[in-house]
């Protein structure tokens, strides 16, 4: 039976730097880099953007030990940027050889990630395994045990297919791979406890690329444990695909309660920049209710009766003015995210929905009288004429965030 809308999933807290992750908290909102972490530089400014979209956690690709040598300088760079934000290494391969050889890297480092299907095969993997654990318990980092459909543990695949052929009533194919990956999750988190790894150092996240799959190897993992789950579908794609499937595959998961910290894998458009991904996953908490962000702009989509485009491109300038001010409108303006701006298009939903919006504009529509009433917290505020309406309803809004939550209403 689905839980009711955010009831969350009993979870402990794990802290990620100085942000706690778990069910008792907010659902944090992370990102991924894709520099190349041995340039330092590039690397900086990309977290820093990403931090500044509202990114509360970052992870860098840690692959080389040039990767792992930049790291401090990293991390200097983004202090000298006023930038806190937790750091996670995340490792492939040889990260049990990365993390001794620059205990730095370790140290600055929020949280690993580690993936159980590629730190070694037969007895070595229980010894690299060993390493990057005693790496997280000397430095006392949490670690997130990566599962990915892609790169499962092919001995636990192995094993489970095995015992499948043999039953009497063989499951499918999908669903013994979805079985070995909530195994190998739970297995590896058990070994590093085994370890000395306390309970509450341990993330764990099981990455398909199909919605419905993802939705059943979460549902199944979460079942069987406590630990905070990071929740993203893998290789989502680019641009409209890679929104939609995202949202469609995490908002069921998210409205069970189930994920406690969120990464959307998009793929970006070349030279696009990477905080798309930041504010799709923001978006998507948004829309659930789950937690505010920044305003919500409601517009209407235009018919035969706004002909015009100004409605769209108004709606778009606020959308871009309210994105750009937040940072300044978050620090000094308590419960500004919570606003709702309307800006309609015509006269047969334009009243209503600004009437219903802390501050909205009804612009006229084809044929119509060139007025656009403001309401304002339901009450007509005043009727804006002329060639300069966009800018004095940017005015009105910029006058109504300053008088409203300057004074506290809004807390």
């Amino acid at each position: 039976m689905t839980a009711p809308l955010h009831v969350r999933r009993r979870t402990v807290t794990a802290w990620v730097g100085n942000v706690p992750v778990g069910s008792a908290h907010p659902i944090a909102v992370q990102s991924m880099t894709n520099t190349d972490t041995a340039d330092a530089e590039a690397t900086a400014i990309q977290v820093a953007q990403l931090a500044r979209a509202g990114s509360e956690i970052v992870r860098v690709t840690v692959n080389t030990r040039e990767a792992a040598a930049a790291l401090p300088e990293i991390v200097s760079r983004l202090h000298d940027l006023g930038i806190d934000v937790p750091i996670v290494g995340d490792f492939h391969y040889n990260g049990h050889i990365l993390l001794r050889e620059f205990p730095e890297a370790a140290r600055l480092l929020a949280k690993y990630r580690i993936n159980p299907g590629n730190v070694g095969a037969g007895q070595h993997h229980d010894v690299n395994f060993a390493t990057m654990i005693e790496v997280a318990k000397d430095f006392g980092k949490p670690v997130r045990i990566g599962v990915n459909w892609g790169s499962l543990d092919q001995q636990v695949l192995a094993r489970l297919m095995d015992e499948n052929a043999r039953r009497g009533s063989p499951k499918s194919g999908t669903d013994v791979m979805i079985d070995a990956m909530v195994v190998s999750a739970l297995d590896s988190a058990r070994y590093a406890e085994e370890l000395g790894l306390p309970h509450d150092r341990i993330l764990i996240s099981v990455k398909v690329s199909s919605a419905p799959e993802l939705w059943q190897v979460y549902r199944q993992l979460a079942a069987q444990c406590d630990y905070p789950l990071h929740l993203g579908l893998t290789e989502a794609g680019m641009g409209m695909k890679g929104m939609v499937a995202s949202s469609v595959a995490l908002a069921p998961l998210l409205v069970d309660g189930i994920g406690d910290t969120i990464r959307v894998s998009l793929t970006p458009e070349p030279g696009a920049p990477r905080k798309l991904e930041v504010e799709v996953a923001q978006q998507i908490l948004q829309s659930l209710g789950l937690r505010q962000f920044l305003p919500q702009v409601t517009s209407c989509p235009g018919c035969g009766r706004t002909t015009s485009t100004f409605f769209q491109g108004l709606a778009q300038q606020i959308q871009n003015h309210i994105r750009d001010a937040m940072p300044e409108w978050k620090a000094k303006y308590a419960g500004v995210e919570d606003m709702q701006v309307a800006v309609m298009g015509c006269i047969v939903n334009g009243p209503g929905e600004s009437k219903h919006a802390n501050i909205g504009i009804s612009l006229p529509g084809t044929g119509e009288d060139p007025r656009a009433p403001v309401y304002q917290d339901g009450k007509l505020l005043t009727t804006l004429k002329g060639p300069r309406i966009a800018e004095d309803f940017q005015d009105l809004l910029e006058k109504y965030v300053e008088e409203r939550y300057g004074r506290g209403v809004g807390v």
